[in-house]
């Protein structure tokens, strides 16, 4: 999918193909909460329907500083999906930063970005993995509670 926006443009390959029902979804405990973190609107919107079709809670920030911001108003966060390259803070120096004000959460950096250099330069901002866009389950699965998947046993 390509999408003039704005303030630029983003492109990204779709693959969406959880097989999870929305009946799958597990409410009876805690919600599992992901902030997703870019720039692009039609990332976050896509990484948003992909996570919440996974049951999670899903709250977005449209740049690092956003992301610092919720963090400094009491929200709390089991999973951080931060994009590397964005205008006002990017990933790295978002990372940095909730790292330093002692923010444990996992942080996973979702790059289109290929440079190792680059990479490596995120990595120790405080990330715990660095994946290439596009966001799939495999790529983060070690990161999410257990899915239940959609299956007719009720057990």
């Amino acid at each position: 999918m390509e999408m003039a926006l704005e303030k630029g443009m983003c492109s990204m390959k779709i693959s969406v193909d959880n097989g999870i029902a929305d009946e799958g979804k597990d409410n009876s405990n805690n919600i599992f909460s992901v902030l997703i973190v870019d720039d692009c609107s039609v990332i976050r919107t896509i990484h948003k329907m992909f996570m919440t079709n996974l049951g999670m809670e899903v709250q977005v920030a449209n740049d690092g500083k956003e992301a610092i911001e919720l963090h400094r108003s009491g929200a709390s966060f089991e999973l951080i999906l931060m994009d590397m390259e964005m205008p006002i803070m990017n990933g790295p120096e978002a990372t940095r930063e909730l790292r330093a004000t002692g923010v444990n959460s996992p942080i996973i950096g979702i790059t289109s970005c290929t440079s190792e250099p680059a990479i490596r330069v995120f990595m120790e901002a405080g990330l715990n993995d660095c994946v290439e866009k596009p966001l799939t389950i495999e790529k983060i699965s070690h990161f999410l509670p257990p899915i239940k998947t959609n299956t007719k046993d009720d057990n």
